[in-house]
């Protein structure tokens, strides 16, 4: 019986492996029901990993590329955090309001900042759920 159970464990987590998959910005988007808030707009940029936090200090540990942050910090912070980081696109949940002066740093920056309504324990799961890696 254990032998089954860690089998079947096995076969799941292979799946999952095997399912992960880069996502596409505009697959993110429509996804999670986001609109663009600002930064250069490439329906088909390409994103390799995600990661979620409003713990910007485990942000700047990230090291790869094509990354989408998830979080409910909606301040400056959280755009230089992401630049220092090389984040991508940053998707600011739970419809937080974002400011102009993060609009316009997230434009000098070349990252493209997204809204949703979803909290971001629902926004992980979505992507993650699509083959989103994580990145950790």
């Amino acid at each position: 019986m254990i032998q089954n159970i860690l089998k079947t464990d096995n076969q799941s987590e292979i799946m999952l492996k095997i399912n992960k998959t880069n996502m596409k910005l505009h697959q993110i988007i429509s996804l999670l029901n986001a609109t663009v808030v600002s930064g250069n707009y490439d329906p088909d940029k390409l994103i390799k990993n995600g990661l979620s936090s409003d713990l910007m200090s485990d942000v700047l540990t990230v090291d790869t590329e094509h990354v989408v942050l998830l979080t409910g910090l909606s301040n400056l912070q959280t755009i230089r955090t992401a630049e220092m980081a090389e984040v991508d696109v940053i998707v600011v949940v739970r419809n937080k309001e974002i400011s102009e002066e993060m609009v316009a740093l997230a434009d000098e920056n070349d990252i493209v900042l997204l809204s949703c309504d979803y909290s971001l324990f629902k926004a992980t799961g979505i992507l993650y759920n699509a083959g989103l890696e994580p990145v950790y």
